[in-house]
């Protein structure tokens, strides 16, 4: 089972300015915790929503919107993605996670499963994707 641990972001992530050194450390410990069990797939901070774009979708157009966006908390700084053999085990990492923004500081990370082959009807297009993967492994 796949998990993405999403690292919401906030105003301060938002200005783009240097993590803090702490943070980073504890952050650093903590995926080396994950890599050491296996189980860390990916890990990455993000650049501000000044530096990203959205495409909105409607009626068969597509409008390119260039961030920054307002709402902070819809926002996401980074992510740490994760498999493990269950749910349960997902939780455990997760309660382990270091504070985001440093352990004084606001800050919220939200986690969701990843959907595997194994959650669709098998046919044409699942048999495509699974092929993909197997190329990209």
């Amino acid at each position: 089972m796949r998990f993405m641990i999403i690292v919401k972001a906030t105003a301060v992530s938002e200005a783009g300015g240097p993590p803090d050194p702490t943070m980073m450390a504890a952050m650093g410990a903590y995926h080396e915790e994950l890599t050491k069990a296996g189980v860390l797939l990916d890990v990455n901070g993000l650049h501000p929503s000044s530096k990203g774009w959205r495409i909105h979708y409607s009626a068969g157009k597509r409008t390119l919107t260039d961030g920054p966006f307002a709402e902070t908390k819809e926002l996401i700084a980074g992510y740490t993605l994760i498999q493990v053999r269950s749910r349960e085990e997902a939780m455990e990492w997760v309660r382990r996670y270091p504070a985001p923004f440093g352990e004084q500081a606001e800050g919220e990370i939200e986690v969701r499963q990843l959907h595997g082959h194994e959650d669709f009807e098998p046919g044409t297009e699942v048999d495509r994707s699974r092929k993909l993967d197997a190329v990209k492994h």
